[in-house]
């Protein structure tokens, strides 16, 4: 597995990490700031998900008024991820 940690940009949190193993599933992920209880409850709801289920369900939602939320930057942060990978 890899430990990834991607700068947040736009939301409340200021950063997220996560690991990402050799079947593109992410394990452990964890928010730095933010609301609490809800970057919790998504991090339980994506651990083992594949990196396309995660960019799918969590890529283009906005919190409120912005053009990005948490989720959105998860989503972002494992597309990034991917993209790493791939290229290694």
């Amino acid at each position: 597995m890899t430990k990834h940690t991607y700068q947040t940009h736009g939301t409340c949190s200021r950063s997220i990490t996560f690991e990402l193993d050799e079947e593109n599933r992410v394990h452990n992920v964890s928010f730095q700031g933010g609301c609490n209880g809800n970057l919790q409850g998504i991090s339980h709801l994506v651990e083992g998900m594949t990196a396309e289920e995660i960019i799918s369900r969590c890529g283009d939602i906005h919190c409120g008024f912005k053009s990005t939320s948490c989720p959105d930057q998860l989503a972002k942060a494992v597309a990034e991820a991917v993209k790493e990978a791939s290229a290694s």
